[in-house]
């Protein structure tokens, strides 16, 4: 009897361990980390950066299962100007005709919902997005890896500033802007390392 509930307990503890789940939790690596911006308006586009302040990964075996990031609005640099014209487009950037850095200087992104996509790696993801004082939900197509203590992460995602009540410049809220008109819609180039 004492040799069959042996037997039957080293079945249960052989089985527990088989399914306990290899959860791990990354770090974001915001020195080697790019968010690269990208907007557009009628007569051509400007681009830049902007740094994360902080973020994590999760994954469950091997599997994204969530994540959060912040985002340092404060950090804002234009690149396809130079000199006193990037400074003024990064002043403005950063006034609150659009982000308001002063009183939001950071932006958030929670992950909320992933779905494996195809290939190894590949995933849709819904996020929260909160830009000033709006929390919209995202999403986006996101690729992944996840080497054993290392991650890295690559996403383009495209944001309706719109959404955020950024109006400056949109034809969404005003007319007649000719070719002054701004377009809501801007890319960030994401490329993570954990």
């Amino acid at each position: 009897m004492k040799l069959k509930t042996f037997l039957v307990a080293l079945v249960a503890l052989a089985t527990f361990s088989f399914t306990i789940s290899k959860v791990a939790d990354y770090t974001v690596d915001t020195e080697a980390s790019t968010i690269k911006w990208k907007g557009y308006k009628v007569t051509g586009s400007h681009f830049g950066n902007v740094n994360i302040k902080d973020g994590s990964l999760k994954f469950d075996d091997n599997k994204l299962v969530g994540g959060s990031f912040t985002i340092d609005m404060t950090s804002i640099t234009v690149k396809d100007l130079k000199g006193d014209y990037a400074k003024k487009l990064e002043g403005h950037l950063k006034s609150k005709d659009f982000f308001g850095t002063d009183k939001f200087p950071t932006a958030k992104l929670k992950i909320t919902k992933v779905v494996p996509y195809g290939t190894s790696g590949k995933y849709k993801i819904t996020a929260d997005l909160t830009i000033k004082s709006t929390t919209k939900s995202i999403k986006f197509m996101a690729n992944v890896t996840d080497n054993e203590g290392t991650a890295t992460a690559d996403a383009k995602i495209t944001v309706d500033r719109s959404d955020f009540d950024i109006r400056y410049g949109s034809g969404s809220f005003f007319s007649n802007l000719g070719d002054k008109t701004i377009y809501d819609e801007f890319d960030l180039n994401v490329a993570l390392k954990f």
